[in-house]
């Protein structure tokens, strides 16, 4: 058992829905030796594949997504929920993606200046669900021209398709946590537990 998957035992909530509520580590309050490890593990990971952005959308993907960006020294970029007055209309991609968690549907957008054909990207994101807000941003990858090295999720909920549809499309996807089952009674079960 990994140091992540510890902490969603520990102090993970699971809600109604398949909500797994992790807020007071990671995507509200955010535990800086968690993110420490989480950046180190997917710089290990990833470290040879030729990266030179790290990805991710505002804003729950933004803490792993700087550690990992350090680890590995390259920029990291993320992806904007909301328009941005400074952003302006030319030069900007943008993708639309429905939120599982809020069941809501958002347009992100990130600039041309920070995206690129230049550019080998590992996109990093705290879960993965049905997978909508990772295929945004594989979108705006391949609106710039980027190439997608890998992805890179904290959490992935296995026993929904978004992981499984991105392996079978030939994505090097790296999860840290595969949870296999979430039970009304608040018990999880880790891919791999036990073994």
């Amino acid at each position: 058992m990994n140091l992540l998957e510890e902490k969603i035992l520990k102090y993970g909530k699971v809600l109604p829905g398949e909500i797994l509520k992790v807020d007071n580590f990671l995507n509200h309050q955010v535990d800086m030796d968690t993110m420490y490890w989480i950046g180190e593990e997917f710089a290990k990971r990833f470290k040879d594949a030729g990266i030179t952005k790290v990805l991710t959308l505002e804003s729950s993907g933004i803490p792993p997504a700087v550690m990992t960006a350090y680890e590995l020294q390259i920029p990291f970029v993320f992806a904007k929920k909301a328009k941005s007055a400074n952003l302006g209309n030319a030069g900007v991609y943008t993708s639309k993606v429905r939120s599982y968690t809020y069941g809501n549907e958002y347009t992100i957008t990130v600039s041309d200046q920070y995206l690129g054909k230049k550019d080998t990207v590992l996109i990093v994101d705290d879960f993965l669900a049905t997978g909508e807000a990772v295929h945004g941003m594989l979108e705006l990858c391949e609106k710039a021209g980027a190439k997608v090295a890998g992805i890179g999720i904290c959490i992935e909920k296995g026993f929904q398709n978004g992981g499984k549809d991105l392996r079978e499309k030939g994505y090097h996807l790296e999860s840290l946590a595969v949870i296999d089952e979430m039970n009304d009674d608040g018990t999880l079960k880790f891919r791999n537990q036990g073994e």
